[in-house]
């Protein structure tokens, strides 16, 4: 199995021969401070019910949270929206690497941003995803699981000036987006892993999705 951390690293290398100093101090202090503020904030833990949300399937339209973990498990894969770099090396990596282990094991695996669907579409078109790309509108799952951010002011600034404030991008008018996280549902809504990554640029690999899997099987094995 490849490592997807492994093609982070490429991407970081390249940045540094393709961006200014400054464009790449702004994003490496964007994601340092939100590595440094991790640990206070209050976030979806293991144990957690998931509760209700309503997402939108680019493919299939609105769909209750609820349907998605009511005959397995589900993989949730929280991601930023559809023309994020990072993002357009971890999904189709993902659906080389992880997507046919998680059918193989029962369980269902979507990806969720809070992106407009109408432009979220085009991440599942342009890599042709086997997987469910769902839209989380408002943000308002993500934000409940205490998993979002938003741009810090030299962020802002600098996406202003180039034309591309994020709200525009993701169609959501807001400078929040969700921290790339991954999360393992039982079939009952409860959170049996739970992985954030707020540096974006650092990511849960497959392995250690289908390991939480396979845990959470033994452990349905041994209750029945």
């Amino acid at each position: 199995m490849s490592s997807l951390n492994e093609k982070f690293r490429q991407l970081e290398a390249e940045r540094e021969t393709s961006w200014s100093p400054e464009a790449l101090r702004i994003n490496r202090e964007q994601r340092q401070r939100l590595v440094a503020e991790l640990g206070d904030r209050g976030r979806v833990q293991v144990g957690d019910a998931i509760g209700q949300a309503a997402l939108i399937d680019v493919t299939d339209g609105a769909v209750a949270l609820d349907r998605l973990h009511a005959d397995g498990p589900l993989v949730l894969i929280f991601f930023r929206f559809a023309g994020c770099p990072a993002c357009n090396i971890a999904l189709p990596h993902y659906d080389r690497e992880l997507a046919p282990g998680v059918r193989a094991r029962g369980a269902r695996l979507v990806a969720v941003s809070p992106q407009v669907p109408e432009r979220l579409v085009e991440i599942r078109e342009r890599h042709g995803l086997s997987f469910a790309v769902a839209s989380d509108p408002g943000n308002a799952l993500a934000a409940r699981l205490g998993v979002t951010y938003e741009y810090d002011g030299a962020s802002r600034a600098a996406a202003t000036a180039a034309g591309r404030p994020i709200g525009d991008v993701t169609g959501t008018g807001t400078w929040e987006l969700p921290m790339p996280s991954v999360l393992v549902i039982d079939r009952e809504g409860i959170v049996r892993f739970a992985e954030i990554s707020p540096g974006w640029m650092d990511r849960t690999e497959a392995g250690a999705i289908l390991s939480a899997l396979d845990a959470l099987a033994s452990r349905a094995r041994q209750v029945a």
